[in-house]
């Protein structure tokens, strides 16, 4: 009967930690998801404040066209206007966690209205490499490819 007990309190013991793990993978991909959704909305509305808090420091931010930008050079960028999104729509989006760390793909659709270059229509493949810090997700890497 004792080792009835013991198989029963340690497979109920397996299936709660598998519950649990599931439920905190859940959790953390929807922290990421909203991180990404934040990231998004200041690019449309670009806020200081809230582009400084979403990026590391070591932020390397990379377009599709081969131009690699800092986390300073990233957020001047938007708010200088030398980078105007007027819509953005993300799809197929898929996301991916070891520990500390988030993988992003999805595809971003656009228009754009940069100085200079006029209203364009954009379709780009985006990888996003997010990193935690305490309770929260920095951005810091992104990669911009080109989809047909």
């Amino acid at each position: 009967m004792l080792k009835k007990n013991l198989a029963t309190l340690i497979t109920l013991s397996l299936v709660s930690i598998c519950t649990l793990s599931s439920y905190a993978q859940q959790t953390s991909k929807a922290t990421v998801e909203a991180s990404v959704e934040k990231l998004k909305d200041a690019m449309l509305k670009p806020d200081e404040a809230v582009l400084n808090d979403l990026a590391a420091e070591e932020l390397t931010y990379g377009h599709s066209s081969g131009k690699i930008e800092t986390k300073k050079e990233f957020i001047h960028a938007f708010l200088s206007g030398a980078s105007v999104f007027k819509t953005i729509e993300l799809s197929d989006q898929k996301i991916s966690i070891l520990k500390n760390t988030a993988i992003v793909r999805h595809i971003l659709t656009a228009e754009t209205d940069d100085p200079g270059k006029g209203v364009a229509n954009i379709k780009l493949g985006i990888v996003l490499t997010w990193v935690k810090v305490g309770q929260s997700w920095k951005l810091l890497a992104r990669q911009a490819y080109r989809v047909s």
